[in-house]
């Protein structure tokens, strides 16, 4: 499949700006955060599914008003609980823009807003292209009062849950998002 590497400069510029200027929440997200921006050297191809050697995606962990629940859902593919994200689109010019549309269309929840400041980034193996790598940079997303979520086409369900509770199976990164999403919620409050 070939992309029009076009679509991806903006995202990549942003990407690039975003991820150079952020600091590391973890001694692995700032390790993982130096391989992404050493992945985003390729140009805007890095973010596009078909790069092989891998491509930067978003994700989000969403939260409730308070902070009491988070949103997770049952993985598709995987069959574990993990945040909500995906694939970047070419028409996505944020690395936050598109964290919230993945939020937006997997859970079904309008009036979710991002924290534009990423609160992990995450290096793991996937099936993309026969086999690639997801270099995943992580937003906290807030969810109205009242929420109701929908379930989307790739899970198989979405549950609201403590976050010291977290259900199992749980893909593997997925709790570590927990203390720094609660963190920019506070931020957010205090602001």
């Amino acid at each position: 499949m070939h992309t029009d590497l076009g679509t991806y400069a903006d995202l990549h510029a942003d990407a690039t700006a975003v991820l150079s200027r952020w600091t590391a929440t973890s001694p692995a997200a700032a390790a993982h955060r130096d391989r992404t921006l050493e992945l985003l050297a390729a140009g805007p191809v890095a973010l596009g599914r078909s790069h092989r050697p891998g491509h930067v995606t978003a994700s989000a962990l969403v939260l409730d008003p308070t902070g009491a629940r988070v949103l997770l859902c049952l993985h598709g593919k995987f069959r574990r609980w993990v945040q909500l994200g995906g694939h970047c689109e070419p028409g996505d010019r944020t690395l936050a823009a598109a964290a919230l549309r993945e939020a937006t269309e997997e859970s079904g929840i309008a009036g979710l807003v991002v924290d534009p400041v990423p609160i992990d980034v995450d290096i793991h193996p996937v099936s993309c292209q026969g086999g690639s790598l997801h270099y995943d940079v992580r937003f906290a997303v807030l969810a109205p009062a009242g929420a109701t979520e929908r379930v989307s086409d790739e899970s198989e369900a979405l549950g609201w849950f403590p976050p010291d509770r977290l259900p199992e199976p749980l893909a593997d990164a997925t709790a570590q998002l927990v203390a720094p999403a609660l963190a920019a919620l506070a931020r957010r409050a205090d602001s």
